[in-house]
């Protein structure tokens, strides 16, 4: 399989390559060249299988050119460790938990994936001193950096925007050590990610040591996202409740939406898609005007999705073809204020004892907007609340219980670099190691 550039402007590239280098050389994300439809007995059956053998299947037409059947097996099954539950909220409305992984929120599934992935093809390289770069708006950081901890020859950079991420999310990444560096920008999420692209352009750094990127701007980040909606039709086709399937996405940089429009190419019965955004409403704006105008973003209770140039849009125009009516007939959006998230968190705490994060808050509410009474929604419940206690427990007059793999974070000692968002500073640093 090869992958092109959204831009289409840079040479085709191996897995290997698209992995490893992380964006293309004309600042295009890579894409696979072709997606496959999977056979109908495949959906006819996928309600009998387990999550992980889903997940090798779904894999498998993505990556198995390019990877050993046994070896892309165990990628897989070690990456999914752990559950994606579907949970009823009301009798039409029902979450998609993606909170149950070592970090507690559903970018353990690309992150683990990409880093079991860039692991092997980095063994099979040879390479022993590799960089990897990562601008976090909370959750993306602690995901990579505990995919990556301890794995010889690899060095990973967390880039995240200083006091606009929560606490425990923070003690995730900056309290680990060895090979994990967490750098902490005086800027926006939006400076970071500024940050490590102008990096993968910089000749002078490229010459000086081995870069490649765990956002979702990699191949091996975002797709493998696409593992989770399959497992969510075929739970919710053993229940008899996968016809007229609407999914919900709370999007921030936007590749946890463009997964699932990929398992929707690959014949994934889901009806349509909404995006749920916050404040940082430039995707809502986009589908109400077809012009893409990004701003700085702005910080928010669903900090996220504080995203103010979402990367993965690039992909979603390459999808269908620049067409804003395409796209708008696909996807429908939706935007709250902190004031509605909140409120939505208490009421459906009150109503149903659900508790909703500040982001699945988003996509709930999106869903008992939008849906039609024919219709099943499910909506991604991205982060366990406890990641937002501070937020959350005022809200609902109670304690949230910390689960105990967040607790272990919170008993370290934060470690990080202060930084200023001039990509000079920057680039001094990284020389400097």
């Amino acid at each position: 399989m090869h992958y092109y550039s959204t831009n289409h402007q840079a040479p085709l590239a191996s897995l290997q390559t698209a992995v490893v280098d992380g964006l293309a050389v004309d600042r295009g994300l890579y894409m696979p060249e072709r997606i496959a439809v999977l056979p109908d007995s495949f959906y006819e059956s996928i309600d009998q299988l387990d999550f992980q053998s889903i997940a090798h299947r779904v894999a498998t037409a993505f990556f198995g050119e390019d990877v050993e059947p046994d070896t892309l097996k165990e990628l897989v099954f070690d990456t999914l460790s752990f559950d994606t539950p579907v949970v009823k909220v009301t009798d039409s409305i029902y979450s998609l938990e993606l909170f149950h992984g070592p970090t507690c929120a559903f970018k353990d599934v690309g992150g683990r994936f990409m880093a079991r992935l860039l692991g092997y093809f980095i063994r099979k390289q040879g390479q022993t001193d590799v960089n990897v770069l990562v601008a976090t708006s909370g959750d993306t950081g602690s995901a990579v950096a505990n995919g990556f901890l301890g794995v010889k020859g690899i060095h990973v950079y967390v880039l995240y925007p200083k006091g606009l991420v929560s606490e425990i999310q923070e003690m995730q990444f900056t309290t680990l050590g060895q090979n994990i560096i967490a750098i902490e920008v005086d800027g926006t999420f939006d400076d970071c990610q500024a940050l490590v692209k102008a990096a993968f352009m910089d000749a002078d750094l490229k010459a000086h040591m081995n870069l490649t990127s765990a956002n979702s701007i990699n191949v091996a980040r975002f797709l493998p996202q696409a593992f989770y909606y399959f497992h969510a039709y075929a739970q919710l086709k053993r229940q008899g409740l996968a016809d007229n399937l609407v999914v919900c996405v709370p999007s921030g940089n936007f590749g946890n939406l463009t997964a699932g429009l990929v398992a929707q190419r690959m014949g994934l019965p889901i009806k349509r898609f909404i995006a749920a955004n916050n404040r940082n409403d430039i995707f809502f704006e986009y589908l109400k005007t077809g012009a893409y105008t990004p701003r700085p973003s702005v910080p928010t209770i669903a900090n996220a999705m504080d995203v103010g140039d979402p990367s993965n849009f690039a992909r979603i125009l390459d999808l269908y073809g620049h067409s804003h009516e395409a796209i708008k007939a696909a996807i429908s959006g939706a935007r709250y204020t902190d004031a509605e998230i909140g409120e939505t968190v208490k009421m459906v705490f009150e109503q149903t004892n659900y508790l909703l994060d500040p982001h699945g808050a988003c996509g709930y509410r999106a869903l008992s907007e939008q849906l039609r009474p024919d219709e099943v929604g499910v909506f991604l419940e991205t982060a366990h609340p406890a990641k937002f206690k501070d937020t959350v427990e005022p809200l609902i007059g109670q304690p949230v219980a910390i689960p105990d793999t967040l607790k272990a974070f919170m008993n370290g000692t934060k470690q990080s670099v202060p930084m200023s968002k001039a990509y000079e500073a920057f680039k001094g640093y990284l020389l400097n190691q």
